[in-house]
């Protein structure tokens, strides 16, 4: 790669799973150590398709990726049938670090407990994965993917199905997991402004193919995401405990029928 703070990069990469619809087509883009990457996109314009790709679960129908082989993908829910401990679930983002049929040893145990702590989720490590609520399942998956020992962390959706406090929980872990392990972090949302909060750089997935990428605030404007999601957006500035912060609102239509008493 040009730069060694590039950790990820795709060069004109497209994907199409029939060769006539193409989910994206000659993108360019680039993951930095250090740097958190969101990818915006309607539904079904795939954002998920594109994780995948990067995460090296899919190949491109065309274009190249240059990657790391250490690259941890978080899907957005575990779908297990055991009712595996939460330790058991972290120790399983240790299996290439563990000879064909081995067993964990000391070092993946001390490993995995230590990415549970970087999650605040050591005390759970007994519980069963099944008795926790969905943020506390997310930073678990989270977890297992920093129990790895990856440089890369692709995470579809971590806040999707989420309340406001478990968002914000989730969203301030990726921050200092980039900050102080210097993970090249990229994570897709529905959300501006789980992007505009955290994202040091944007990807936006817009209609016929078409992308648009680069640092947060040159990105994330009015006029691209109404392009985006086909509804008015405004932004707004918000006084925050570190001083002014921007926060995107959709202004949703109403169908109001005739003599509406409401309208």
């Amino acid at each position: 790669m040009a730069s060694d703070r590039i950790r990820l990069r795709l060069s004109k990469a497209g994907h199409s799973y029939d060769g006539e619809r193409w989910q994206f087509r000659a993108l360019d883009l680039d993951l930095g150590a250090g740097e958190i990457t969101a990818i915006l996109g309607p539904n079904g314009r795939g954002k998920s398709t594109l994780l995948r790709v990067l995460a090296g679960l899919l190949k491109p129908a065309s274009g190249v990726v240059e990657s790391n082989p250490r690259t941890g993908f978080v899907p957005q829910e575990f779908s297990g049938s055991f009712p595996y401990s939460v330790l058991d679930i972290v120790l399983m983002g240790r299996a290439r670090h563990i000879a064909l049929f081995g067993t964990p040893g000391v070092i993946d145990v001390e490993k995995a407990m230590a990415a549970l702590e970087a999650t605040g989720m050591a005390d759970y490590a007994a519980r069963s994965i099944g008795s926790l609520s969905g943020g506390e399942r997310q930073l678990v998956l989270i977890a297992r993917a920093l129990a790895g020992e990856n440089d890369v962390l692709l995470l579809d959706e971590p806040a999707s199905a989420l309340d406001l406090k478990n968002q914000d929980i989730v969203l301030s872990l990726l921050g200092r997991l980039a900050d102080s392990q210097k993970l090249a972090i990229a994570f897709t949302t529905h959300q501006p402004n789980h992007a505009s909060a955290i994202a040091d750089k944007v990807l936006l997935m817009l209609p016929d193919t078409q992308t648009l990428f680069g640092p947060t605030g040159a990105v994330m404007m009015e006029s691209s995401l109404e392009a985006l999601y086909g509804v008015p957006v405004r932004a707004v500035r918000l006084d925050g405990a570190a001083g002014q912060e921007s926060a995107f609102v959709p202004l949703f239509r109403r169908r109001m029928r005739e003599g509406d008493p409401h309208a």
